[in-house]
């Protein structure tokens, strides 16, 4: 899988434009996916210097990624004429996420068992870990929170 992520405010505290401290468990669990031979691409509104400690922070910390603010390392305006900072990915990490940041452990939870985020919330509120299944049979949650039909 190809994946997009954030720096600051992700992987560490928002402090910019210093690095502030780890986010509790994002290193590892950027270690884990890469073990994984999943694709990380650092996606960060960072540039030059600024940019170039963010990558080397990781880097010390064991997080070498496929790319940084591009679609694969070799990418440049003038090899690629459709060139845009919009990737493509197939999953971006980002605390700007509609809900905010998830822990990282369900971050990796999503990504290794391909789990979608209403999942986790139907096995939350119902205590069964069916990743939807139960779904088809009952109303979800939020409806039966709700009391609608």
């Amino acid at each position: 899988m190809l994946i997009a992520v954030d720096f600051d405010g992700t992987i560490v505290e928002h402090h910019y434009p210093e690095i502030g401290p780890e986010i509790p468990f994002a290193v590892q669990t950027l270690r884990m996916l890469i073990a994984e031979r999943h694709k990380l691409i650092l996606w960060s509104v960072r540039e030059g210097e600024l940019l170039d400690e963010a990558v080397n922070w990781c880097r010390e910390r064991g997080i070498e990624f496929y790319a940084v603010n591009r679609d694969y390392p070799e990418e440049t305006l003038t090899n690629n004429d459709h060139f845009s900072r919009k990737l493509k990915v197939d999953v971006f990490i980002d605390d700007r996420n509609l809900g905010g940041l998830p822990d990282w452990g369900t971050i990796y939870r999503m990504i290794h068992d391909k789990t979608q985020w209403y999942q986790l919330l139907n096995e939350a509120a119902t205590g069964h870990k069916d990743y939807g299944t139960r779904r088809r049979h009952h109303r979800p949650w939020w409806k039966r929170f709700l009391n609608i039909q």
